[in-house]
C-alpha cells in the first residue's frame, strides 16, 4: 500500500459478440437485448472494466489473476458479483472508490435509456459513484461493424481513515 492519498487505475476490456443464440447481453449489470457476448463470465466487459481499474489502482493485479478465465469455477460468473468481490479487496486495503468513469464502445445497442439503471447497479456493487458513457466507432474496425463491446475505464481510489472506512463501504 503506498502513503499517497489518493490511486488512479485504468482497466479495459473487450469480448467479441458470441455465437450461442440462448447467451444473454449484459453490461454494467443490465439485460440489453440482443446477442450475447463470448467470454468465460458473462461477459459484462463494462463490469471487468471497473473491476480490473479498481484492482491496478490499489495495486492488487488485474481481473485475471483473480478470476483466471482458466478456472472452471468462474465459467459463467455474474460479473457484479466480481466486480463486488474487488470492491471488497480494495476496501480491505484501506481504499475506497472515489469514482469511476466508462466509456463504452458499441455500434448497438444504446446505453442511454438504460445508463442510470447500469450506473446504479455498478456503483452498488464497486462501493463508489460509476459513471457511463456510450460511444460509437462510426463504422470503424471491429467495433465499428458491430463484431464486440470495449470499454475503458479510470478509477481513483482514495484512502479511507478508520471511522470511515467502517462506515462508507457498508453503506
Amino acid at each position: 500500500m503506498t502513503d499517497l492519498p489518493f490511486q488512479v487505475g485504468l482497466g479495459f476490456d473487450v469480448h467479441p459478440f458470441g455465437s450461442d443464440t440462448g447467451r444473454r447481453l449484459v453490461l454494467g449489470g443490465v439485460e440489453f437485448p440482443g446477442p450475447g457476448l463470448a467470454g468465460h463470465s458473462d461477459g459484462d466487459v463494462v463490469a471487468h472494466a471497473v473491476a480490473d481499474a479498481m484492482l491496478g489502482a490499489a495495486g492488487l493485479g488485474d481481473l485475471g489473476q483473480h478470476f483466471p478465465d482458466t478456472d472452471p469455477s468462474w465459467s459463467g460468473a455474474d460479473s457484479i458479483q466480481l466486480l463486488a468481490t474487488v470492491g471488497e479487496l480494495v476496501w480491505a486495503e484501506g481504499w475506497l472508490l472515489g469514482g469511476a468513469d466508462c466509456a463504452v464502445v458499441l455500434e448497438q445497442p444504446r446505453l442511454a435509456p438504460r445508463r442510470e439503471q447500469m450506473q446504479q447497479v455498478l456503483s452498488a456493487a464497486a462501493g463508489g459513484p460509476v459513471r457511463v458513457k456510450g460511444k460509437r466507432a462510426e463504422g470503424l474496425g471491429a467495433l465499428g461493424r458491430s463484431e464486440g463491446v470495449a470499454c475503458w475505464t479510470v478509477a481513483l481510489l482514495r484512502k479511507a481513515g478508520g471511522d470511515e472506512q467502517e462506515t462508507e463501504r457498508a453503506g
